[in-house]
């Protein structure tokens, strides 16, 4: 029986930033650097299929740090952690490697610079992450309020008008980010901005990639997890410029339904995903669908990080 004919455009740039290359690579070297058990506070990036092959090495995965015995390293994940975490670690005595993307320092830093120099920090951003949670770590309470909507920003009264700044999660949308600093702006003519765009190249990449294939597609599949920010970002792209869209943790998640009717459909990967699940789910379509692939390039990524100091001789 002849397989039904289905063209897949996958978008380029996907899958793995260097942050998420860093981030797992200090995880491998500690381990063997240090030996197994290596405990790392958080998953070290949100996504299953990475957490459970760095347990098979020898990774050991906790909530807190009082889950962490004396003696052993930890790691801190890469969504950075509030200024107490190292500090409690220190006063332990543990030794500890801080995987946080350097992205994301970069907005600790700053949030620290502006709050110095005596603003209040308007924190664009998903309640709850662990990268706005790990922000909101680096400076005194009050300091921060967080706003995750155009509408809150609308309503919000702040007792300085004149002297605020904003920052931003580096995971959210391009263009709904853009829609509550247009706002804050409007609002709050003052208002400090940061001297860069704290959302990242690699989510702003991966959204423009998106958008660059999603109108030639009947469905846009996007390989990633249910807790990844820049991933579930992705699916709302898609959806937004007018396609279907559905995010798929694994390949064996597809539900083929989803694929009635459908001749062109475009697959991306959150940075967080590697590249063998997206290579897993287009072996599974290719069970049923005569496959065409053709990689869609918007740019290309050559950002490398440098790992701590304590693993570069590694």
């Amino acid at each position: 029986m002849t397989k039904p004919a289905l063209t897949l455009l996958i978008a380029a740039p996907r899958g793995f930033c260097a942050g998420v290359d860093r981030a797992i690579r200090i995880v491998e070297l500690a381990i063997e650097r240090y030996g197994a058990p290596v405990y790392v506070r958080h998953e070290i990036v949100h996504n299953k299929f990475v957490v459970e092959s760095l347990k098979a090495k020898g990774a050991v995965f906790v909530k807190e740090l009082d889950q962490v015995p004396d003696g052993v390293p930890v790691v801190f994940s890469a969504h950075g952690v509030p200024k107490v975490v190292p500090a409690a670690a220190a006063e332990r005595g543990l030794s500890y490697l801080d995987a946080t993307c350097p992205l994301v320092s970069k907005v600790h830093r700053q949030a620290e610079r502006l709050v110095a120099a005596g603003k209040h920090i308007l924190f664009v951003g998903h309640a709850g992450h662990p990268e706005v949670i790990g922000t909101f770590g680096q400076v005194p309470p009050g300091a921060m309020t967080l706003i995750e909507s155009a509408e809150e920003a609308e309503r919000l009264a702040p007792a300085d008008p004149a002297n605020l700044a904003f920052l931003t999660q580096t995971t959210l949308s391009v263009d709904d980010t853009a829609e509550i600093l247009a706002v804050f702006e409007r609002r709050f003519p003052d208002i400090v901005a940061p001297r860069a765009d704290d959302i990242c190249y690699a989510t702003s990449n991966r959204q423009a990639a998106v958008k660059a294939i999603a109108r030639e597609c009947d469905l846009m599949l996007v390989v990633g997890a249910p807790n990844s920010s820049n991933s579930v970002r992705l699916v709302e792209v898609a959806a937004r410029e007018g396609t279907a869209a559905r995010l798929v943790e694994r390949a064996q998640c597809l539900d083929w339904a989803w694929l009635d009717g459908v001749k062109t459909v475009g697959l991306t990967a959150g940075a967080s995903a590697p590249e063998l699940l997206v290579r897993e789910l287009i072996d599974l379509l290719a069970t049923r669908y005569a496959i065409t692939e053709r990689e869609v390039v918007t740019t290309v990524e050559d950002l490398a990080f440098k790992l701590p100091r304590e693993l570069q001789a590694a």
